[in-house]
């Protein structure tokens, strides 16, 4: 929302802002700013904006109001709020306090209990009845663990069931709320001002009785965007023109797979705005309209459609289309679109040779969000692909398949073990698992042999995304 807190005046092209203020920046109280890294600068008007080199502006309380660029070459810059609008203009970071680092701000997306260990915090959520567990996630809102209630303890995600903590008092540990001091919700996703260059941290001049500091920490919870004017990406010639989202979410990242067969978190009613993601009975061939109808992975008969598999397009060489899941923190996100541009790089080239190198450079792939994953992260899309692997939770148990491979990462994480990675193996491989698990359901090998073929049996590739209109082959099957 627009706040206009004080007056901009424009003169023969300079920028000049009018505020009261002595010769001297007020001396702020610290405490009572939530400062998570430094240098920041203290702006104090009708409201107070912690302003940050990295292009953060939060309120006092740590929440993210907006973004701070500066011109190019210049102290002076413009801070903008969510939704890209001009709150103030003119602001000299000369003439502003410098804050130091001061607190610890959690991200919450609801009421929580805090335990704080010897070298992490952990956040812990009240008991989800549909696994039996609560969710643990670090002090960012990222899903790092599961809490058992029955043993007061906190394990890990990976199903071996290691103890990271053991709480003596779950009671006795303080309870977190959006909006308390030092919490808040999940950062908004903000486009930033084509119209102002950022300026690099390391060359920003400041305050002679600023305090100093040698380095500038960027926050992991800052989710970067880039304002796109809508318009037709280059396709070729009879592929869905696609669209691309006027001020929607952009950024880069990489890509996962799964199919867990659940029902997914877009066909409920209450998480789907009105617009809930097909779901199905008979091992996933049969719709079915009963929204409020429970999980097969928690008791229940419903299970994700297998018509919902990944796909290509007549004409289309190098675009494809598929569902997938987003990040639990970012919430709100069924049925959006987003178009993925591989990078032709690894995610984990490091330690795994099979993805130094890969043959999607240049392809893309348009996916539309029915699930989340409260162990996804920024950036990641985890794809729905069968054979992907059955992650946290797995329904797949009266489908007919055979073994769907590695928890994480399924039939491709088995050939590469087989191989020892080596990448011209992977793709016979694979096709080979295809053709063998799913031999009884022609539908879902063919999901399989989109990781085969289309994607190049890649792992874990990395990618730009930018937010786009959902074509209509996709939300045909939604």
């Amino acid at each position: 929302m627009k706040k206009k807190i004080l007056k901009t005046l424009l003169a023969a092209g300079a920028l000049v802002v009018a505020w009261n203020c002595s010769d001297d920046p007020a001396s702020p109280k610290a405490p009572e700013y939530a400062v998570t890294s430094s240098p920041a600068w203290l702006f104090q008007g009708d409201s107070d904006y912690i302003l940050y080199p990295n292009g953060k502006a939060t309120n006092a309380q740590g929440d993210v109001v907006g973004t701070f660029l500066l011109f190019e070459n210049s102290t002076v810059g413009v801070l903008r709020d969510t939704v890209n609008n001009v709150m103030l203009q003119g602001i000299d970071v000369n003439m502003l306090t410098q804050l130091d680092s001061n607190t610890q701000v959690y991200t919450i997306t609801g009421e929580a209990k805090l335990y704080k260990g010897k070298d992490v915090d952990y956040i812990i959520y009240p008991l989800d009845p549909t696994i039996n567990l609560g969710y643990v996630t670090d002090v960012n809102g990222n899903h790092v663990a599961f809490f058992n209630y029955a043993t007061n303890e906190v394990i890990t995600v990976d199903g071996s069931l290691t103890v990271l903590a053991t709480v003596k008092d779950l009671n006795a540990l303080p309870t977190l709320l959006p909006g308390d001091k030092f919490t808040k919700a999940p950062d908004p996703v903000i486009p930033s001002s084509s119209s102002v260059a950022p300026q690099s941290s390391s060359s920003l001049a400041l305050s002679s009785s600023a305090k100093s500091s040698s380095s500038v920490k960027s926050s992991s919870s800052v989710k970067s965007s880039s304002s796109v004017k809508s318009s037709s990406s280059a396709a070729p010639q009879g592929c869905p023109a696609i669209k691309y989202k006027s001020g929607g979410a952009s950024g880069s990242g990489w890509a996962t797979r799964y199919w867990d067969c659940c029902k997914p978190s877009c066909s409920w009613q209450e998480n789907s705005g009105g617009n809930p993601a097909r779901q199905c009975t008979n091992k996933g061939k049969t719709e079915s309209k009963d929204w409020g109808g429970g999980s097969i992975c928690s008791g229940g008969q419903l299970m994700t459609c297998t018509s919902q598999i990944p796909f290509t397009v007549s004409g289309c060489d190098n675009l494809g289309f598929a569902f997938a899941a987003v990040p639990a923190s970012n919430g709100g996100q069924c049925g959006h679109c987003y178009e993925l541009t591989f990078t032709g790089e690894g995610h984990y080239s490091s330690t795994n040779a099979n993805t130094k190198t890969l043959k999607t450079k240049g392809k893309k792939l348009i996916i539309m969000a029915t699930n989340i994953g409260h162990d996804v992260s920024q950036g990641q899309f985890d794809i729905m692909i069968p054979g992907g692997g059955v992650g946290a939770f797995n329904g797949c148990a009266s489908m007919g398949w055979g073994s769907q491979g590695e928890q994480y990462g399924g039939l491709l994480s088995d050939c590469e073990k087989e191989n020892n990675y080596a990448a011209g193996k992977m793709k016979s491989c694979l096709t080979s698992k295809c053709n063998s698990v799913f031999s009884g359901d022609s539908q879902a090998k063919e999901g399989c042999l989109f990781l085969a073929n289309f994607l190049e049996a890649a792992g874990n590739p990395e990618h730009t995304y930018k937010e786009v209109e959902c074509p209509d082959v996709l939300k045909q099957k939604y």
